[in-house]
């Protein structure tokens, strides 16, 4: 458990962790490649490093994480084993899609598998298409929840139209596509985050755009990939609620990724009245990045639907808090997704944040939230639930909250942020960690 004692000065100069979404995919391309990837900046947390043991089982030759450092000896397109063993997925939903995509397109015989709680989550959205494309797939209510067995190979391209946007399952099928006959087009209803297709690209794979369709040619060859992973703007978005809604607050945080599939959380706060400046803006390996600084803000309310919702899907928990404390009603729609994410974020957050007074009401799709208009919470025990995102949202209310507050199960922010409780100790919050 964490316990967390709100400071009366928020004041510091972070540097988020490495892109979880860009680590997975270099972990994933980089073995597929032809050639030596280096990779620094790569995110060690328990969802990445799933990521990294799968790949070694498929017969990856990989060095490290050692500080962020990562050597991957790729095997080519056709160069993988089967495995000697179930693959264990662990909690991270990014593994399990993205790799079904890599294991449709292999001629040998794969089950993977995850924690009781990935275990639960939805694949059938992949499994579907993947079946389309040629890959023969088992799994729970007829490769709907895992585990799942795959038989892969002899895929051949199809144009599949995603019923709704995710780009965990564009990837899958962008990647299955590399190992299909013909072309193999997603075509997506609203654009998602695209990190996938930047980095085979980068790779020198034959993918395209063309409005909301990408297609990729099969039978390609991968080259190595050269990356610095920047910072990721689902972690920094904690530290930019933070800065928002303490009183008292200035916070620096360095080298964030700042591609347009992924900064709708800027949008949001900008719109609610968020003081954020964006700064010393660069590009680093096909994504920009930036520094952002944020201080004190008395933030309104506002809704938000419709195409925003993929670009800031993760950072939904923390906008909630934000709103929490904003004044007047802020409204969220079209997020029906997360209630099928580690955890269902919709009713659980909802249940712990009014724990601390706050006025949070869940709706099918998403939330309806009345603001105290800056009125701090009150300190409570509450409850991650097992789920990273819920546990540092709770956490970044307790910094607005009277007294001291207890989070429960905060283990699990290991999945995406090891060291989130230092970087809070060092911009002033009393952090005391327990069992």
């Amino acid at each position: 458990m964490l316990v967390i004692k709100p400071p009366p000065v928020l004041e510091g100069i972070i540097k988020p962790p490495g892109d979880k979404s860009i680590s997975h995919r270099a972990a994933i391309i980089g073995a597929l490649a032809s050639g030596t990837s280096y990779i620094e900046g790569f995110l060690e947390s328990a969802d990445t490093l799933s990521t990294l043991k799968c790949m070694k089982a498929l017969g990856a030759e990989i060095e490290g994480p050692q500080e962020g450092r990562l050597v991957i000896k790729g095997q080519g397109l056709q160069g993988l084993r089967e495995p000697e063993d179930v693959l264990d997925a662990g909690n991270a939903g990014t593994t399990m899609r993205l790799l079904l995509g890599v294991l449709a397109g292999q001629p040998f015989y794969s089950v993977i598998t995850g924690d009781q709680s990935l275990r639960r989550r939805p694949m059938g959205r992949v499994t579907r298409p993947l079946q389309q494309m040629g890959a023969q797939v088992w799994g729970r209510q007829d490769g709907e929840l895992p585990p799942l067995s795959l038989r892969g190979g002899r895929l051949k391209g199809i144009q599949y139209t995603l019923p709704v946007a995710s780009a965990q399952v564009k990837s899958a099928l962008l990647l299955a596509g590399l190992f299909a006959s013909g072309p193999t087009t997603v075509i997506e209803p609203i654009p998602s985050r695209d990190h996938t297709e930047r980095m085979l690209k980068a790779a020198g794979a034959p993918i395209t755009r063309q409005d909301n369709a990408i297609t990729i040619e099969g039978a390609c060859r991968l080259c190595p990939l050269s990356l610095e992973v920047p910072g990721d703007i689902s972690s920094a978005a904690f530290f930019l609620v933070a800065g928002c809604i303490h009183p008292r607050a200035r916070i620096q945080l360095l080298g964030v990724n700042l591609n347009p599939t992924r900064a709708g959380i800027l949008e949001v706060l900008e719109k609610m009245g968020a003081e954020i400046k964006i700064k010393n803006i660069r590009e680093s390996s096909g994504e920009e990045i930036g520094d952002l600084e944020v201080s004190s803000s008395a933030l309104e309310g506002v809704e938000i639907g419709g195409s925003l919702i993929p670009r800031l899907i993760d950072e939904i928990p923390v906008l909630v808090v934000a709103a929490s404390v904003a004044r007047g009603r802020t409204v969220i729609r079209d997020a029906a997704e997360l209630r099928v994410k580690e955890s269902n974020r919709i009713d659980l957050l909802a249940l712990e944040l009014n724990k601390m007074g706050a006025q949070v009401y869940p709706q099918p799709d998403g939330f309806i939230v009345e603001g105290s208009g800056g009125e701090p919470l009150k300190g409570a025990e509450v409850d991650s639930h097992g789920d990273h995102r819920l546990g540092m949202a709770l956490a970044v209310a307790s910094l607005v909250a009277r007294g001291e507050s207890t989070i429960l199960n905060s283990r699990c922010i290991g999945v995406s942020y090891p060291a989130f409780p230092r970087d809070l100790a060092r911009l002033g919050v009393e952090v005391r960690e327990g069992n």
